[in-house]
């Protein structure tokens, strides 16, 4: 059904499968034209929560609707392709190609080192903070997969050595011949944010709910820019000299930018520990991350290519911040209605229901031992008191958000103080959820949320 809907709409929908987690499915359409495919990716999200809702079923695009179970993301596949369909990133078979795929390689590692705050600001949501970091989904960290052959030829090229590929056979950089690359070689570390995968990078940070236009503007801007400094080394050169030319560019990137590749675990403490080291950003929060936008580098870069005026990215700049800040106050309120109106009644009815329980038993016979339910109702009266003295905190810290007038420390508020509360509720009524019995919760659990489709 969904199928049918979207090929009505000429979205060539192709790939389905199950996904980890129970009742999460993945959909892959063909690879389009960059601004196509937005525009597709983004009709895709409508017609999979109207065709959901046809069904009596709901289309979660939050990027993070259950706790502990691996959140929804999505993954940019980017190349670049000429006029004629070439694709720019595959390593090809001929030294003439090989060249050239080194340059735009090259380009694309040099953007994303030089811009890495970028990208991390073009996957930044209140409902992505919860997902990047944990269970397959890539770290806050932006670094770059490029797999261990493609690695060892760029470390040939920058020391001048012999590279020899997986087949033992020897090939000289000098020469400028590379191996066409097998795609298993290149494909499987799910914990880089930014991967390549044998001819296109795949950029996998993106929450589920996420338009994919802004990764898309600022990663093509970023290699326009790299590219557009690599042709002002290289215009004034010409026959030999472009060839020796080409080679030292390519060994001068390589030095300054390799500090962004990072082939191993993302989830690690130790690569938190060596990105700090190498200089890499680590915008652990939306609100860490959205003062990006306004460095001085990046609105330069949107001004040289005619993508934003000023203007435009302080715009763009507080609207992000208050979105976010909108989505945590709009959490918040939701949180202390649906644990005041539902959840403190429930507590306080089955704590009642056990005392009454116990009286009766004890009055039916003395001998009973009801010490069990006093501990109980004892755990639920506590529960109860703590959930109400955070509940007045959480009340206080909304009206704190409402009357501050600066986003930024607004969205840092939110971040630092109001989540921190909301988590410490949600502790709480986890604690009391294990003991109350699922008829006399008000919502339903997770086992019948996610295994009941």
């Amino acid at each position: 059904d969904l199928d049918e809907e979207l090929w009505k709409l000429g979205i060539p929908a192709k790939t389905k499968h199950n996904e980890v987690a129970p009742a999460q499915h993945e959909l892959a359409p063909i690879f389009e034209t960059a601004n196509v495919a937005v525009d597709h990716n983004q009709l895709t999200m409508e017609i999979m929560k109207k065709v959901a809702d046809k069904h009596d079923l709901v289309c979660l695009l939050h990027e993070k609707p259950f706790e502990g179970i691996n959140g929804s993301g999505k993954h940019n596949n980017w190349s670049m392709t000429t006029n004629l369909g070439d694709n720019l990133l595959d390593p090809g078979k001929t030294p003439t190609e090989n060249i050239q795929f080194l340059v735009f390689l090259m380009a694309v590692i040099k953007a994303v080192d030089e811009y890495a705050d970028l990208m991390r600001v073009s996957a930044a949501s209140a409902g992505n903070d919860h997902r990047l970091g944990g269970n397959e989904a890539p770290p806050a960290i932006v670094s770059i997969f490029l797999g261990d052959e493609l690695t060892e030829v760029l470390k040939s090229i920058e020391n001048n050595t012999y590279f020899g590929n997986h087949s033992s056979i020897q090939l000289e950089t000098g020469a400028h011949v590379l191996p066409h690359f097998i795609k298993d070689t290149t494909d499987r570390n799910r914990t880089s944010p930014f991967a390549f995968t044998g001819n296109k990078f795949e950029f996998r940070m993106l929450g589920s709910s996420a338009s994919v236009a802004g990764p898309n503007v600022i990663l093509n801007t970023a290699v326009a820019e790299a590219l557009a400094q690599f042709y002002e080394e290289l215009k004034s050169a010409e026959g030999d000299d472009m060839e020796h030319a080409v080679h030292e560019l390519i060994k001068r990137a390589i030095k300054k930018h390799k500090k962004i590749i990072f082939n191993g675990n993302g989830y690690t403490d130790e690569w938190i520990q060596e990105a700090e080291k190498r200089g890499l950003y680590n915008l652990v929060s939306t609100p860490d991350a959205l003062p990006a936008f306004i460095e001085e580098k990046n609105m330069d870069l949107f001004i040289k290519h005619h993508i934003f005026t000023k203007d435009e990215i302080y715009s763009r700049y507080e609207i992000f911040l208050e979105n976010y800040i909108k989505t945590i106050e709009i959490e918040a309120k939701t949180l202390k209605e649906m644990v005041t109106k539902d959840f403190l009644p429930s507590a306080a009815g089955y704590a009642a229901e056990t005392a009454e329980n116990a009286q009766s038993m004890k009055a039916f016979a003395a001998s009973v031992p009801v010490s069990k339910a006093e501990e109980l109702v004892n755990f639920l009266g506590n529960i109860y008191e703590k959930l109400s003295i955070e509940l007045d905190i959480l009340s206080e810290e909304i009206q704190q958000v409402e009357s501050r007038e600066f986003v930024q420390e607004t969205a840092d508020y939110c971040h630092k103080t109001l989540l921190s509360t909301m988590e410490n509720i949600r502790c709480l009524v986890n604690l009391a959820e294990e003991k109350i019995p699922d008829e006399m919760l008000p919502y339903p659990t997770y086992d019948t949320l996610l295994f009941s489709v």
